[in-house]
């Protein structure tokens, strides 16, 4: 079974949310479903980018790399590369 790392965007709040999962289609669903949280906010949640991975293991340290980057520029050059397993 594949596990995705993901980001999905919301224009209403003009931002970003990074995750892990092994089913993109009900988690983004879960997202813009009410409930607390940072995506509980806003339920216009789209996927904007993810990367398959064998295991649950490396899509977490995908995840986890990712957010350590806080910085937009370079999350959206990410999503604009458009790769599988980018540097």
């Amino acid at each position: 079974m594949p596990y995705y790392f993901y980001i999905i965007y919301s224009n209403n709040i003009n931002g970003y949310y990074f995750g892990h999962t092994s089913n993109l289609e009900e988690r983004i669903r879960k997202h813009n479903a009410n409930h607390k949280g940072y995506t509980g906010k806003t339920n216009d949640w789209e996927l904007v980018y993810s990367e398959s991975y064998p295991t649950k293991s490396k899509a977490y340290a995908r995840e986890r790399q990712v957010k350590k980057w806080k910085n937009r520029k370079r999350i959206e050059q990410l999503m604009a590369k458009g790769s599988e397993h980018p540097d």
